[in-house]
């Protein structure tokens, strides 16, 4: 039977490589965005390549829709090998002294309480596999606002992916004794959609604050995330890979 990846936020950038290269190397691809144009698009894409493949729709900041979501994936698939949490976002911009509640709360519940909500969900069908075959895995995306507390009106944004970070490191300390490893990306500016509201001058004007020169591309972080969940890695837990092109060296 082949493995599962339940990966959110897929329909775009990074999510939409990674379902594409899970599916090539033999994986099952649940997947979910809010988006459901895209995730039609990337649903058929995936199946015309002959993989096995499910798209659930829905806001996964819902607690509710989240166990829908888990519920149906293992209806479709019995299983869940690997969770990665990619869904997430800068939510908008904001001064502190001009930020209200609201947005405050929706950049945290984006990226760091729908993770939450997803590895609950999730964990009793990963510690299943990861008692049949020690290799489970949890992958969730932090970000260099973590650590340089990112641009003009995004500190709630780094406050998100830090408090990320922090919570995976315990997850992984909690659930290595299951068989699961949970390990950490850290992008840095790739070039996706999620920098669409930027003026693509802006966007390019990035280049000379990093050292490889150019931004990443999406395929690269897949290629990372690929290795993080194969027996290659089975001896890291905890960790944080950084994808940046020398933007930023811990």
């Amino acid at each position: 039977m082949s493995r599962v990846l339940l990966i959110t936020g897929a329909a775009s950038g990074i999510g939409w490589q990674t379902c594409k290269l899970f599916g090539k190397n033999g994986y099952a691809v649940a997947f979910n965005d809010y988006n459901r144009q895209s995730g039609e698009k990337l649903l058929k894409e995936l199946q015309e390549e002959g993989v096995s493949a499910a798209f659930y729709p829905g806001d996964i900041t819902d607690e509710a829709r989240v166990g829908e979501i888990v519920t149906q994936c293992l209806a479709d698939f019995g299983r869940i090998d690997v969770l990665i949490n990619n869904a997430g976002g800068l939510g908008g911009r904001s001064k502190i002294d001009e930020m209200s509640t609201s947005f405050y709360h929706h950049v945290m519940d984006l990226n760091m309480t729908s993770a939450f909500y997803v590895t609950r969900a999730a964990v009793p069908a990963l510690k299943q596999a990861g008692a049949e075959h020690k290799n489970a895995s949890i992958i969730n995306i932090t970000s260099i606002a973590a650590y340089n507390g990112g641009g003009p009106g995004a500190s709630v944004y780094a406050a998100s992916k830090a408090a990320v970070l922090g919570w995976s490191k315990g997850l992984a300390k909690e659930l290595i004794g299951a068989g699961i490893r949970v390990n950490l990306i850290s992008p840095g500016t790739i070039d996706t959609p999620f920098h669409s509201a930027t003026a693509r001058e802006i966007v390019e004007s990035w280049k000379k604050d990093i050292p490889a020169g150019r931004l990443g591309d999406p395929q690269e972080v897949a290629n990372v995330l690929e290795f993080l969940v194969s027996e290659k890695a089975s001896y890291l837990v905890g960790e944080v890979i950084q994808i940046n092109g020398g933007q930023m060296m811990d």
